[in-house]
Order: C-alpha cells, then sequence, then structure tokens
C-alpha cells in the first residue's frame, strides 16, 4: 500500500507564494508517477500538474502554466509543486496522487489515472 500526505498549504494574500510538498511512503518511490489536483468547494477535482517517475517529463493545466512548477526529490521521497502569483482562483484543497507507472516517462492527467491519495491541504488565496 501506498501512503501519502500533503503539507505546506495555508492563508496567503493575493500575489504570495507557497510550496506544497507530498510524501510518500508504503512502497518504491521512483517507480510511480505523481500528480497534484485542487478542488475548491461546489466544483469538480481539476488536474493541476503531473510528473514521471523518473522525473524528467512534466505537465501542466493550462490555467496554472507558467505560475507552478512540479519537481521530485528522489532523496527524500517526496514531490513538491511550487505555486507563485497565486490568485483567489487557485483557492481550493490541494491533494497528491500517485500511480505504479509501466512506461519511466508516463504522466497521467485525470482522477481516475491514479490509484492512491492523500488527504488534501487547504490553500486560500485572500485578496
Amino acid at each position: 500500500q501506498v501512503q501519502l500526505v500533503e503539507s505546506g498549504g495555508g492563508l496567503v494574500q493575493a500575489g504570495d507564494s507557497l510550496r506544497l510538498s507530498c510524501a510518500v511512503s508504503g512502497r518504491t518511490f521512483s517507480a510511480y508517477a505523481v500528480g497534484w489536483f485542487r478542488q475548491a468547494p461546489g466544483n469538480e477535482r481539476r488536474f493541476v500538474a503531473a510528473i514521471s517517475r523518473n522525473g524528467v517529463m512534466t505537465s501542466y493545466a493550462e490555467s496554472v502554466k507558467g505560475r507552478f512548477t512540479i519537481s521530485r526529490d528522489y532523496a527524500k521521497n517526496t514531490v513538491s509543486v511550487q505555486l507563485t502569483s497565486l490568485n483567489a482562483e487557485d483557492t481550493a484543497v490541494y491533494y497528491c496522487a500517485a500511480r505504479r507507472a509501466t512506461y519511466s516517462d508516463y504522466v497521467g492527467h485525470y482522477s481516475d489515472d491514479y490509484q492512491y491519495w492523500g488527504q488534501g491541504t487547504q490553500v486560500t488565496v485572500s485578496s
């Protein structure tokens, strides 16, 4: 079984930055592609960013491209996303998710692509 725990959320002002981290445990970290999703109250969970198990391939939602950066640290078994230029539309619960990847350069873009999920961390952007 794979466990994921998000951290780093909080209350920030518009224009500020946050770094969210996802700690992955239970299995071989390098075997899993990891994605980030977010869900605002009353809305559906939406794709944010993803990174392949080898760390080479990354993908971003159009709404966050150029503002968010995803990375992974193999020594710490973590995947992080740096959020910059935050605005009110970024307010949501952010979740990380993992899936066992057959191909080293695979990234998933849909919730159903992922097998394991964290509990989420709240990001609130105040104008």
